[in-house]
């Protein structure tokens, strides 16, 4: 991961186009003329008001349509979801369980959770709460030895098998550079504190896609969560993923090698197989219902 720089940082392009902008008023023009059209009273304007769901249908529309809508053919139906009950803890909570677990680890940004807490930082569109991940140069010299330090944390706690056990060195695993340039945004927004705050899904909201085609409908903010991120997110929420019913989580904020030759065309992905959870790979065209890629997003600057 690059060294953060002084200079404010942002996922989305350098010419943003607004609202206010010309492109901008054409598409807001759009929903204003059919308003005016519906010719509403003011019991039924008042009733649209207060029903929620149009902002997410604005944001799936323009999420879908964003882009060239490429791998389109590589999504499913899914049924596979989280087990009954399932919800993300508090941060503080998860933070104290991961100074716990690994030794020598510092605290988060205490002001930033109070904006969090407070709701001055909202939690983003997309998202299922936040989790606390501790930076991983916190956790060992590199990305790859870090992802090793917690997968056997995860190992010492609950029955454990990786697959490309000895095969995760740079040479064939690296993180995806939205990804890497995400969490130094959000680790510059949080004063560099050792356990970031992140606003994040566990994989439900891309269950069907490709890694592929999670990361070409990606929002602004959204990026692939790591192998990393991913297990220290099962670490402190350990029933998320104890049965082979559970949807299992593609982590595309890596890249994967298999064969140690360049083309970095796989991602690891963490799966429930046997009685046993396992960390593996496979290639990023695989549209398979019983998984889903996990996603973290960059929070509004502050």
């Amino acid at each position: 991961m690059a060294p953060m720089s002084k200079s404010k940082k942002t996922l989305a392009p350098s010419s943003i186009v607004t609202s206010r902008d010309p492109k901008g008023l054409k598409f807001t023009s759009i929903p204003a003329m059919s308003y005016d059209k519906a010719r509403l009273s003011e019991e039924e304007a008042q009733r649209l008001n207060d029903t929620p769901g149009l902002a997410d249908l604005i944001d799936g529309f323009i999420a879908k349509n964003r882009r060239l809508n490429q791998y389109a053919n590589e999504e499913v139906g899914s049924g596979y979801g989280y087990p009954k009950g399932f919800k993300p803890k508090d941060p503080m909570s998860q933070s104290n369980d991961l100074r716990q677990l690994i030794g020598g680890i510092g605290f988060f940004d205490q002001d930033y959770l109070t904006l969090v807490q407070n709701g001055t930082v909202a939690l983003p569109d997309g998202a299922e709460g936040w989790f606390a991940i501790p930076r991983w140069q916190k956790i060992a010299p590199t990305y790859n030895e870090a992802v090793e330090k917690v997968l056997a944390l995860i190992a010492s706690k609950r029955t454990f098998k990786n697959w490309r056990e000895g095969q995760l060195g740079p040479d064939r695993f690296r993180q995806h550079p939205r990804t890497a340039h995400a969490l130094d945004v959000i680790a510059e927004q949080q004063k560099g504190a050792d356990i970031l705050i992140i606003p994040a899904q566990f994989g439900q909201r891309h269950a069907g896609r490709s890694v592929r085609r999670a990361r070409e409908v990606f929002t602004s903010p959204e990026f692939g969560l790591d192998a990393f991120s991913n297990a220290v997110m099962l670490l402190t929420h350990p029933e998320r993923l104890i049965a082979c019913e559970d949807l299992w989580i593609d982590c595309a904020g890596d890249e994967y090698a298999p064969a140690a030759d360049g083309r970095f065309n796989e991602a690891p992905y963490f799966d429930f197989y046997v009685g046993c959870l396992g960390l593996d790979a496979h290639v990023v065209g695989s549209a398979l219902d019983f998984c889903g890629s996990a996603s973290g997003f960059v929070p509004q600057a502050v």
